[in-house]
């Protein structure tokens, strides 16, 4: 059985951004949905594996592909506010493309 790398760095990236907003100080709003836009990304790569049609699974990975986008922004937002450094914003920015 092939690995499914989506699932597996997108769990990764979920997984990483829970324990980055368990360490940082940031505003609530912000650390919530960081924490929510990953966190779906995963979900909806999970849920697209077992997509009832061809249709379904390609809109589970449509939002997966907005969520990683969101992500993607907030985490440029705790950059440029100074709440986490360049080598952690590079590292979970990473994970979204």
């Amino acid at each position: 059985m092939s690995k499914n790398y989506l699932l597996i760095y997108s769990e990764q990236l979920a997984t990483e951004i829970e324990l980055l907003c368990q360490n940082i100080k940031a505003p609530s709003n912000t650390l919530f949905q960081i924490r929510k836009s990953s966190s779906s990304i995963y979900a909806n790569i999970r849920e697209a594996n077992y997509g009832q049609s061809k249709a379904d699974m390609l809109s589970e990975f449509e939002i997966a592909l907005k969520e990683s986008s969101e992500t993607e922004g907030w985490l440029q937002l705790l950059f440029n506010t100074n709440n986490i450094d360049e080598e952690s914003y590079k590292k979970h920015r990473n994970l979204c493309g």
